[in-house]
């Protein structure tokens, strides 16, 4: 843009402004507080909500409305749905690895790679939707005149502290076993990088996702993992997050062993690059027997 002497003038660039995503909305935190996001040099990236108690109870009420549709969905649409994920994460491809770059101080090369593995993990836990059965479910021999059928099925709504070190490829890779699985997921965004998990809501909106199957939560981890462990209607707890804070990781677990929930806690040090396997798969899952007679 230029005057009418001929000089450029300078354009002021338009910040973005990160919001939670909660039932398929974009709202702003229910405190109204935010918090500063720096880059791994210290300077200054985007203002990001600080979520609060009650921004972690809505996405539960949200989780809770949106499993009966998403776990009652065929597994051919689940990965279906997924894989229209991936397609719109590639198309953001740049987005990310910029926001990954600076959330990671890699260069932008390193990120880039990273970008592409998270994707492509993805688009792998996409492929698993009609195939976990196969492993988890069984046919169990019996002696009877009965057949006795064993099939996996999932556990409900599973609160995500999402890795801190990982912003994006761990990031997936907690988010994804969990969803493709027909589970529905309240995240907890990485406390010191999480602006890819916010724009990844973004992703899940214009995505065929239903609103509430993901809902992403932002702010600090010991704050929101607290009123999640305890919840009544959380029936799982992933401590990815954790995992480098072992007095946090304890306090968590003795909060969730209060309501009987399911506690997946990583090894500190996880290698979010390395081969994942199924374990993801199988952890926020449930084995239902049926007894028929022949």
């Amino acid at each position: 843009m230029s005057d009418k002497s001929g000089k450029s003038e300078q354009r002021l660039s338009v910040l973005k402004t990160y919001k939670l995503y909660v039932g398929g909305k974009f709202p702003r935190s229910e405190s109204g507080r935010v918090y500063e996001v720096t880059d791994s040099k210290g300077n200054w990236l985007a203002n990001a909500p600080r979520s609060s108690r009650k921004d972690a109870r809505d996405a539960v009420v949200a989780a809770r409305k949106a499993f009966a549709g998403w776990s009652g969905a065929t597994a051919y649409n689940r990965g279906q749905i997924l894989y229209r994920v991936a397609e719109m994460l590639e198309g953001r491809r740049e987005q990310f690895t910029a926001e990954v770059a600076a959330a990671e101080g890699v260069s932008r090369g390193r990120a880039a790679a990273r970008v592409d593995a998270a994707v492509d993990r993805w688009v792998w836990y996409a492929g698993w939707s009609d195939k976990v059965a196969q492993i988890a479910g069984s046919s169990n021999p019996v002696a009877g005149p009965y057949f006795n059928l064993s099939t996996p099925e999932p556990t409900g709504v599973v609160a995500v502290l999402a890795p801190q070190e990982s912003s994006f490829l761990g990031l997936v890779s907690v988010i994804a076993p969990a969803v493709v699985t027909g589970n529905t997921v309240v995240l907890v965004a990485s406390e010191r990088a999480p602006l890819p998990a916010l724009s990844l809501g973004e992703v899940l909106a214009t995505s065929d996702l239903p609103g509430g199957v993901v809902n992403v939560l932002s702010g600090r981890t010991a704050e929101l993992g607290a009123p999640l462990a305890a919840h009544q209607d959380v029936n799982a707890l992933d401590l990815a997050g954790a995992s480098a804070d072992p007095e946090l990781a304890k306090e968590l677990e003795t909060a969730a062993a209060d309501n009987l929930k399911r506690v997946l806690r990583p090894a500190a040090g996880t290698d979010w690059a390395a081969d994942p396997g199924t374990e993801r798969l199988l952890a926020f899952l449930e084995t239902k027997t049926v007894w028929h007679p022949t």
